[in-house]
């Protein structure tokens, strides 16, 4: 909405939770970083879907939203926000992982670089080693699904435009792949939800074809979600 934009203080919080890259409670913003997140800010930043916040004990946690993560790699910019000496550091630093960080990392996104673990719903959990990386408990299916809708509805800006599994992948650093695997293809047996081969194969890239998931024996690359 008109007026809605986030003020330099709003930009710092999402910067901030990005280097976290897991729940923060505000009181530990406030103790290490001098940020004291009120009320206004968690509202605002939750109705755009860049901070998720909950109430803990006699103070909020905090942690970065799917969309946050694509508005901090994509769209934040300082230098709208005035000219200082902290607004061209931000800016730079910003321009310097997208442009060189990540290339030389071989990640694709912000969340994949900063490892991000998902607190509203760690899937790995206490689950043994030798059958987490195999699938997911049965009772963080639901948690897992969530997630892969929140990632998908951070990448488009409209139900049922197709996402890339190369893209939505690093939103899921950590998940196995077996189990981020069984998680898509149980999500696209439900009605409105469609895994299918890029049309044009002469378009996909080595990290397309990586990020594919062979189910009816085919290749599928994109991911729609309807209404």
């Amino acid at each position: 909405m008109a007026g809605d934009e986030l003020t330099p203080s709003e930009n710092a919080i999402l910067i901030v939770l990005m280097a976290e890259a897991r729940e923060v409670l505000n009181t530990e913003l406030r103790e290490t970083y001098g940020l004291d997140v009120r009320k206004p800010a968690r509202d605002k930043l939750g109705r755009k879907g860049y901070a998720v916040s909950r109430k803990s004990g006699r103070t909020f946690a905090l942690e970065l939203g799917d969309k946050g993560w694509v508005h901090v790699q994509d769209q934040l910019n300082f230098r709208s926000n005035g000219a200082t000496a902290q607004a061209a550091a931000l800016t730079a630093l910003l321009s310097g992982l997208r442009s060189r960080v990540l290339d030389r990392s071989g990640c694709t996104s912000f969340a994949e670089l900063f490892a991000l673990n998902d607190v509203r719903g760690d899937v790995r959990g206490d689950v043994p080693g030798d059958v987490r990386d195999s699938a997911v408990a049965p009772d963080q299916d639901q948690v897992l699904r969530t997630r892969i809708v929140n990632a998908y509805q951070a990448l488009t800006d409209e139900p049922g435009g197709w996402v890339s599994l190369t893209r939505l992948r690093p939103f899921f650093g950590d998940v196995s792949r077996a189990a981020l695997d069984d998680a898509l293809s149980r999500v696209s047996r439900e009605p409105g939800v469609t895994l299918a081969p890029q049309s044009n194969q002469k378009v996909l890239t080595d990290a397309d074809h990586a990020a594919a998931l062979h189910i009816g024996g085919q290749d599928k690359h994109v991911l729609s979600i309807g209404v």
